[in-house]
């Protein structure tokens, strides 16, 4: 089944692709309250890919015989709040049908891999607190990160991405 998938790197001709993926993604994960259109994601998506830089970077998954499954966005991170940290995890959405075979795992991995290829050694995301798809982070090594309160947010962090792509090729 492996076999059907293939990560790449996003290009212009996946905008609309993209954008609906990403509708019908967030939505599965956060609810559609207030969540943004076709229209916007496809605006977003159309800006950010014709305007690409070495800044970020944008892989997605294509099932074989049905288009765009899911898709992981990276980029540079430079913050007060987490200093320790230079790669951000900035999306990462796969359609439910399709989690639980390995897919998330690949494509964390092939994010952590970039970066160490651009010479960043440590990556955070910012996620939903009480979402479930945590404990998959927790199961890729990340560690929860805190804020100052003591509070936590949603906010998981790799601080070294070496040991991140040992445990992607132990599994």
């Amino acid at each position: 089944m492996q076999n059907s998938f293939t990560i790449r790197e996003a290009t212009t001709a996946d905008v609309s692709a993209l954008a609906s993926l990403h509708v019908t993604t967030f939505n599965e994960t956060h609810g559609s309250f207030d969540a943004p259109t076709i229209a916007t994601r496809n605006w977003q998506w159309q800006n950010i890919l014709q305007n690409k830089n070495e800044s970020w970077f944008c892989f997605v998954i294509e099932k074989e015989s049905e288009g765009l499954i899911g898709f992981a966005k990276g980029q540079f991170y430079n913050h007060a709040d987490h200093p320790e940290f230079a790669g951000e995890l900035n999306k990462i959405y796969l359609l439910r049908k399709y989690q639980k075979l390995g897919l998330g795992r690949q494509i964390v991995c092939k994010v952590a891999n970039e970066f160490i290829h651009r010479g960043i050694t440590s990556m955070l995301l910012f996620g939903d607190a009480n979402n479930s798809s945590n404990k998959f982070y927790e199961q890729m090594g990340a560690e929860r990160l805190f804020a100052k309160n003591g509070e936590f947010h949603g906010g998981y962090g790799w601080r070294n991405l070496q040991n991140l792509l040992v445990n992607c090729k132990n599994n």
